[in-house]
This record gives C-alpha cells, structure tokens and sequence, in this order.
C-alpha cells in the first residue's frame, strides 16, 4: 500500500483530498448550522454553467466556474434579502437554469469537451500539480476570512435578529458566508463532481454535530471526518478501480448512516 506513495498523482490527489476536507469542513459547518443544504444545492449545480461558459469561451473551466459561481451565489443572496423570494423557488431556478446553460454552452462549443465528465462527477486521482496550489491559496483564503469575521459569521448562523441587535451588518455577512460556500463549492468539484458535492460538504459537518458543544468543535471534527472520507475513498477507487468521487460519498453516506443508527438505538452514544 505504501508503495502507491510513490506515484505523483496519487500523493496530489490526497493533497487535494486534504485541502478539500479542511475547506468542506469550516464551510460545511455554517451551511448545516444555518440549514443553507439546498441553497448551496442550488450554488453547487449552477457551477456547471460557469464550466460550459468556460468551455465556450476557451477558458480554464475551473476558472471561469469560480467567477460565474460566486455571481451567481452573490445574485442569489441579492435576490432572496432584497426581493424577499421564496429561498425554494429561487435555488429550483438556479438549480435547473445553472446545469441548462452548462449543457448549452457546451453544445455551442467547437470540438469535444474531454473533461465534461471529470466535472461532473469528480477525478481525485487526474488532478494536477498545479490545481494543488490554487486549492491551498483558496483554502487559506477561506480560513483567513472566516477567522476575521469569526464572530460575526457566528452571529449572523445562529440568530440574525440578535445580530441586528448588535449593529451587525447581516445582510453583508449573509453574502460573504454565500461566496465561501460558492469557493468551497468549486474547490470541491475536482474531488467529488458537480453532481455529488453537496454530500461532502454537508454529511462530515451534519456527523460532526452529533457530537459536538460548540462551533469551533463541530469545525474541527468536520475537517477530520472529511479527511477520513477522502484519504479513504482515494484508496478504496484506487486498488478496487472504481470511481474515486461516488466512492468517498459512498464511505460518508455509510458512516452516516452507522452513526444515526448507533444515535437511534443508543441516543446517549
């Protein structure tokens, strides 16, 4: 087993499994506490248009997935504070309205879109050396803004109105917590796909909650299941040759399910 080590991409993809769990994790957290689930559903498959624009346009998919994604996060935040929308109707909207221009931009694309399916459904194992290091600036970008605004994120998570209260700008904390959700959102692409990312950012934090008294715990013990998740699938796809993406869901699901079961027969475990 440790001889796989010695191979490149697989040591670059259990980096990016890494920096994807320390990312899914902190975000995970304030999507699960704040029950933001189908916001960042809806967040998740509109990513796929900004991979088709990139597509279209001759543009790095990631990159041009990264700027439509946050725009669109960003038109969402707008649209549900200001105009008052139902939250339900507007993620269906950009759920759909997402993933459709993503197929109709690469349909308009000259030749054949080689990757479509890397995108869609994740390739750990394909990730690139230099992906790695706009993983790791995303990440500490990430960190370093959740632990500036700390206390207002916490704040604005679990009571807006007490957030008002103190003079807290929630409106524009909402939208800061939709663009790390939107960031952790195309970090997570190149690991699970499109298709399978709203799993690994929310089962680590939704199991972490089991068992944790505060924030800062559920973080930690997300970043660690995460971590678990993702090492785990990594070798599992690697020596069974299946899919890495459906295999790391696969081993949270299970452990989800294990743990509500275990929480079900023993509440007090």
């Amino acid at each position: 087993m440790i001889g796989v080590l010695a191979f490149e991409f697989f040591r670059n993809a259990l980096l990016a499994g890494l920096l994807a769990s320390v990312a899914c994790g902190v975000i995970g957290t304030y999507v699960v506490v704040k029950r933001m689930v189908s916001l960042a559903g809806g967040i998740s498959h509109a990513a796929f248009g900004g991979i088709g624009l990139g597509y279209y346009l001759g543009l790095d998919p990631i990159l041009s997935a990264t700027a439509f994604t946050v725009a669109v996060a960003l038109g969402m935040g707008d649209l549900s504070l200001r105009r008052r929308q139902n939250l339900d109707t507007l993620v269906g909207a950009v759920w759909a309205g997402g993933m459709a221009l993503g197929i109709l931009f690469v349909y308009l694309s000259p030749g054949f879109a080689p990757d479509l399916f890397g995108y869609l459904f994740g390739n750990i194992l394909l990730v690139p050396a230099d992906a790695i290091l706009w993983m790791a600036v995303l990440v500490g970008v990430i960190l370093a803004v959740t632990a500036l605004f700390a206390r207002d994120l916490m704040a604005v998570t679990f009571d807006e109105e007490y957030a008002r209260v103190m003079n807290l700008h929630v409106e524009g904390i909402f939208l800061l917590l939709l663009v790390l959700v939107a960031l952790t959102v195309v970090m997570l692409i190149q690991v699970v796909g499109i298709i399978l990312v709203i799993a690994l950012l929310t089962i680590p934090a939704a199991i972490a909650r089991e068992y944790a008294t505060d924030l800062a715990g559920m973080m930690v013990r997300a970043v660690a299941l995460g971590a678990v998740f993702t090492v785990g699938g990594i070798f599992c796809s690697y020596f069974l040759d299946v899919p890495s993406g459906a295999t790391i869901i696969l081993i949270a699901v299970a452990a989800y399910g294990a743990v509500m079961g275990v929480r079900t027969i023993l509440p007090g475990r």
